[in-house]
């Protein structure tokens, strides 16, 4: 059945399937495939009206793609999916919409280039016949969400990430959904944010809407919903109370991460490791200074996005940079990067000023960074991916060599495929060593796009919300993941970052920003007790700010986190090539300790 009338009725709340008791939403034996390679296996999953059902698992484990297959992106192989009594399994998606089934899907909802009334426009674009109901719709979520009525005339682009998570899930509205389903609500957000969207969540709820909402932190998901279904390898492996999860170590274990046993409470060697990891990393006070800001000052037309920031990064240190959505906090890691001109202010690297260098010749000084969209390249595989950044380390770039097969070029190869085997191993990346990057769930991306940094042998590393999209599991166990990179490789790290237990677990100092300012700078206690910072950013939702770690826990310590049985890492190499020669006199001086050091 297609249904041709925009105008034609959605399907209310309370008609005939679901008020009875029975389920509103009813899949049985799903199976969905991308090609070759099969997602989802005979996936059981119902809702009943008028629950809030949190959808939880390991990142690849299919949640997003049975969410998909609901409201009919997706095509599912095998098996069935009723909704109100209906089957819906082969209906396209803008009837399913039309059922009353809406998707605010994960990372990027909105059309950055449009504005915020013609998002939620277009989000009415089933009912845009009717111009009173698509009046009420847009009144009752600008109801829920006052700011995007003040901000309705302003580009998506340039809202920040809260508020854009706001217009997603105020377009998913707009067509008063009988079911909700919310892919990663919390994905990079500030805690305060967080907090705002939980209760505006439970606003849905209370008016009737049916909520399906997809959480990599259980902490989250605790909090809201009551029912639980866990997923891992497209297979439900748990269904039941969200809190008997906290009762099953089994489940709940990270199947990414070799030997990931986070707040596990393991006995053994774990206590000896982690005093001699704290040991081993202390940063004394007066360290040498690797990485400084000197009162950097950017401006985009007559909008500061950083004020004046002076922040110092020690050698062996790891800083955290938190902040509200909007604090300008990933626009100043650019500036350090090279990729945003200063207005003001000056950038210095191991003590020498790169203010005037490019980004690349910044990573040839030892500069390594990260993304938040961590993109690579979809159609290489694991290994090959991580050999492409090292590839500047050839000792042999010789075509004739190449051709040829002679020594120079094929053992100029061979060193590099052995560090690559080094990191893969490292990375816990074996059993993906071969697979395309293109098929890896957003974690697994992360954890590669970390490796082919590391390929490039930096002496700073930059890393943008590492636990962005990352299953909560998996996030504590990266914090013992970057601690021993940090002991075998000795680069300093600054990181961005909305997980407080990860960064309190992990960081020597923070940094607090607030409309591109420092407001708060000290130990991670001293900057998170903060007045300002807890009253701008973290709020006082406990299960907003602690996304990992144990539930009911505050800020934990390294020993909350820290994995125990982490094999034996790599060995740094020697360092970093030597930088190029410049071609401009001035930059060319400016450049000669650098290159002298190396």
């Amino acid at each position: 059945m297609t249904l041709t009338d925009p105008t034609q009725e959605l399907h209310l709340h309370g008609n005939e399937a679901g008020g009875d008791g029975g389920p509103l939403l009813d899949c049985t034996g799903v199976d969905v495939s991308y090609g070759p390679v099969q997602i989802l296996f005979g996936v059981d999953f119902a809702v009943t009206e008028g629950e809030i059902v949190a959808l939880l698992g390991t990142n690849g484990a299919g949640k997003s793609t049975i969410l998909k297959a609901i409201c009919g992106l997706v095509k599912p192989k095998r098996g069935k999916v009723v909704f109100a009594g209906e089957d819906v399994t082969n209906l396209p998606a803008d009837v399913t919409t039309h059922r009353g089934i809406s998707l605010m899907p994960g990372g990027k909802g909105v059309f950055p280039t449009l504005t915020v009334e013609e998002n939620l426009r277009l989000a009415a674009w089933l009912i845009r016949g009717d111009d009173d109901r698509v009046a009420a719709a847009r009144e009752e979520v600008e109801e829920l969400f006052p700011i995007l009525r003040a901000r309705s005339q302003q580009m998506a682009g340039n809202l920040s990430g809260g508020e854009q998570q706001m217009l997603a899930l105020g377009g998913a509205l707009m067509t008063k959904p009988r079911l909700l389903m919310i892919d990663e609500l919390s994905l990079g957000l500030a805690p305060t944010i967080v907090a705002q969207l939980l209760e505006v969540v439970r606003e849905i709820h209370s008016r009737g809407t049916t909520i399906v909402i997809v959480e990599q932190s259980i902490n989250v998901a605790l909090n809201l919903a009551e029912r639980a279904v866990f997923m891992e390898k497209g297979e439900v492996r748990f269904e039941g109370p969200t809190a008997d999860l906290l009762e099953r170590p089994d489940i709940l274990r990270s199947v990414f991460i070799a030997g990931a046993n986070a707040a596990s409470g393991d006995e053994g060697e774990g206590p000896k490791e982690r005093a001699r990891l704290r040991d081993a990393d202390a940063v004394a006070e007066d360290a040498k200074v690797v990485l400084e800001c000197r009162d950097v000052v950017k401006r985009f037309g007559g909008i500061t996005a950083v004020d004046h920031v002076d922040l110092q990064l020690r050698d062996g240190q790891i800083l955290g940079l938190i902040g509200h959505n909007g604090a300008g906090k990933t626009t100043l890691m650019d500036c350090i990067s090279g990729f945003n001109e200063i207005e003001a202010g000056r950038i210095l690297l191991r003590g020498h000023d790169i203010t005037e260098f490019a980004p690349h010749e910044r990573a040839l000084a030892g500069l390594g960074r990260s993304f938040q969209d961590a993109l690579l390249y979809p159609t290489l595989t694991v290994a090959e991916t991580v050999a492409i950044a090292r590839e500047r380390h050839l000792a042999s770039r010789d075509l004739v060599a190449a051709a040829f097969s002679l020594p120079a070029s094929y053992e100029s190869e061979l060193s590099v495929m052995d560090k690559v085997d080094e990191l893969v191993e490292l990375m816990g990346l074996s059993a993906f060593r071969d697979k395309l990057t293109g098929e890896l769930s957003t974690g697994s991306r992360r954890i590669v796009d970390l490796a082919c940094i590391l390929a490039q042998d930096p002496k700073v590393l930059m890393l943008d919300e590492p636990s962005g999209g990352v299953a909560q599991k998996e996030t504590e166990a990266l914090g013992p993941l970057l601690l021993r990179v940090r002991e075998a490789t000795g680069c300093s790290v600054l990181v961005i970052e909305h997980d407080m237990p990860l960064l309190s677990a992990i960081c020597d100092r923070m940094v607090a920003l607030e409309l591109g300012g420092v407001i708060a700078e000290g130990t991670p206690a001293e900057v998170l007790e903060h007045p300002r910072v807890v009253e701008s950013y973290l709020g006082t939702d406990e299960s907003a700010i602690n996304r990992s770690g144990a539930a009911g826990t505050s800020k934990p310590g390294p020993e909350a986190i820290v994995d125990d049985e982490a094999e034996q890492l790599w060995e740094p190499e020697a360092p970093i090539a030597a930088l190029p020669a410049a071609t401009n006199g001035d930059r060319a001086r400016r450049r000669a300790p650098l290159r002298a050091e190396k």
